[in-house]
């Protein structure tokens, strides 16, 4: 039933996006609530699906693990009360299915310190109440699953009258539907209904909302905590709203919108080992999404000749990917994006021909089969690090042929040397190019130039210069981006060092580099 919930609110995933406007109408709602379900089908494929207690399991660690915006990580905790309820069950029949949306809807407003009417939790409830209304202790979980929906669809109807930005933009909460497509998914999957088409989405919520400052969307997930969720939900209080905060099984999952992404994760890295963090300007998602919705409008206007599609992470990159005119597609190393997201993004650039920057040897492979999908449309510049990335998309050029501009982008791309500082994620010894062995324990501090290891040991700081000492050969520009645990005091730090090491360079150095980077470094 879940996993079929999760392909339902994938056919409706852009529908959904196209309704958000709260509390942001950053057009991603559908999305992250779609890629948190996608984290539980993971784990529910590699559950013991016989026993009740793995399943369970599976769909609240899943959950947590995977749950992206908002919406995601309300969602992951009514998934968390639903798991709960069945955990300790040898079947699931009709009265634990009410008591499981029950126990949903209770922990999704628990986790919430200043809970909204009008959102996903106002049609949680609904859901919950629907099925409380099903009396017979003979009832089918059909019968459930129907009344359900009957009061889901009751609540969610009423979400304008609840909340004033949907009022104004004529529309229903996009999180509560996101919900109400689920519970479908599952009906369905009783039902052995086929999936449905996707519906075509031409207009967009976002359309009627200038373009503002709406600050990040900050999120982390964290492991081997020293401090209870709850002193760590008061310490990241103070730096913006839409606080949510949860955790299980040892992680703690935050998520906050802030004007101050740097300083919060800093702050929140002092207190347990940060495993990902993700960074968006709301204000440059609002702006992509009204781009989006305009697609349509221009599909028979004079359109450029290329575009582009670029593979990133870390606000930084993102940022710097957007202004060399970039459409953006979330994902890297560790979280490589799909093909689908990576079609979804092509044809959402409103050009004759749109170039593909893949920026990870990972990511190459789904971006060729998209490239096929697009039947001529793509073209992928073959970029493995996201610093050839930027060195390609510094060569792009919208009123350029696509074409010869794939030539133009793959050599300046291969002008660019990326140096990679992380952790290492096991003991072992490693025998470089030139010859040199290193040995390595888990959790060591490694240096990676052009996805090659070849520094190890020492501070993130050391690996930089150690990396560039034997790297640097004159080229005129030294670009740092510092990591999510990096402060800015740390990343002033390193360029002093590097300025006084390399004082005929041109250096720069920005916040926002990817996850899992202690700091990621470029030189052209």
């Amino acid at each position: 039933m879940l996993r079929t919930a999760t392909d339902w609110l994938g056919v409706y995933r852009e529908q959904v996006n196209a309704l958000n406007v709260y509390p942001v109408p950053d057009g991603d709602t559908g999305t992250n609530m779609h890629l948190t379900m996608q984290s539980v089908r993971r784990e529910l494929d590699t559950c013991d699906e016989n026993l009740m207690p793995s399943v369970a399991r599976a769909i609240s660690y899943g959950a947590l693990l995977g749950a992206r915006g908002n919406s995601g990580v309300i969602l992951s905790q009514l998934l968390k009360g639903f798991a709960e309820t069945l955990k300790d069950q040898k079947t699931v029949d009709a009265t634990t299915l009410i008591a499981a949306f029950a126990a949903a809807q209770k922990a999704g407003y628990g986790a919430v310190m200043k809970p909204v009417e009008g959102t996903i939790l106002t049609v949680a409830r609904g859901v919950a109440d629907g099925a409380a209304t099903v009396k017979d202790k003979a009832a089918t979980i059909d019968k459930v699953l129907e009344e359900s929906l009957f009061g889901g669809q009751k609540l969610l109807d009423q979400t304008p009258e609840m909340l004033p930005a949907l009022k104004q933009a004529g529309v229903i909460d996009s999180g509560g539907q996101g919900y109400l497509y689920l519970v479908q998914g599952m009906l369905a999957a009783l039902r052995g209904e086929a999936l449905p088409e996707a519906p075509d989405v031409t207009s967009y919520a976002q359309q009627q909302f200038d373009n503002e400052e709406f600050g990040y969307c900050t999120e982390f997930l964290m492991s081997e905590a020293t401090k209870p969720i709850e002193e760590i939900r008061e310490l990241v209080t103070p730096f913006g709203d839409s606080l949510l905060v949860v955790g299980a099984e040892g992680y703690v999952k935050g998520h906050i919108h802030t004007n101050e992404p740097d300083a919060l994760l800093a702050m929140v890295g002092r207190y347990g080992r940060m495993l990902k963090t993700k960074v968006e300007d709301m204000s440059e998602q609002h702006t992509e999404i009204l781009g989006m919705a305009g697609a349509a409008a221009r599909a028979e206007e004079e359109v450029p000749e290329s575009g582009l599609v670029a593979v990133a992470s870390g606000y930084g990159l993102v940022k710097l990917f957007r202004s060399l005119g970039a459409r953006i597609v979330s994902g890297g190393q560790t979280a490589n994006p799909s093909v689908q997201d990576i079609v979804d993004a092509v044809r959402s650039v409103s050009a004759k021909k749109v170039l593909i920057l893949p920026n990870n040897k990972n990511v190459l492979m789904a971006a060729e089969k998209a490239m096929e999908l697009m039947e001529g449309r793509a073209v992928v510049v073959p970029t493995r690090t996201l610093g050839q990335g930027v060195g390609a998309a510094l060569a792009f050029n919208a009123d350029a042929d696509a074409e010869s501009l794939k030539a133009e982008m793959t050599e300046s791309a291969a002008k660019v040397t990326t140096f990679e500082v992380t952790r290492a994620s096991r003991t072992t010894n490693i025998t470089t190019k030139d010859g040199r062995t290193l040995a390595i324990a888990e959790g060591d501090i490694i240096g990676l130039q052009d996805d090659e290891l070849v520094q190890a040991g020492g501070s993130p700081e050391d690996s930089v210069l150690e990396m560039l000492n034997r790297g640097y050969s004159g080229q005129e520009v030294i670009t740092v981006f510092g990591g999510p645990q990096k402060t800015l005091e740390d990343l002033e730090a390193l360029s002093g060092r590097i300025e006084k090491e390399f004082p005929m360079a041109e250096l720069e150095a920005h916040a926002g580099g990817p996850d899992l980077y202690d700091y990621l470094v470029t030189i052209e």
